[in-house]
């Protein structure tokens, strides 16, 4: 009975893997999208550039949170 409990850990553990990488994967490419917008549409290049700066924040924060809970 103790492997099955396990077993079902390991399979939270491994949705919460999943879903940290979507939602960061979600973020980066929402933010990557609003800088192009503000870059193109409403030509605000500043803002756009400052958006733009958060995409491979995000992503290096995702990849961080992934790791760490891989670890555990």
């Amino acid at each position: 009975m103790g492997s099955q409990t396990a077993q079902r850990s390991l399979t939270a553990r491994q949705r919460r893997r999943v879903t940290a990488k979507v939602l960061f994967l979600l973020a980066g490419t929402v933010a990557f999208l609003l800088s192009v917008s503000l870059w193109f549409l409403v030509e605000d290049r500043e803002t756009a550039i400052y958006v733009g700066l958060w995409v491979p924040s995000l992503f290096s924060l995702g990849a961080l949170v992934v790791a760490h809970e891989g670890e555990r």
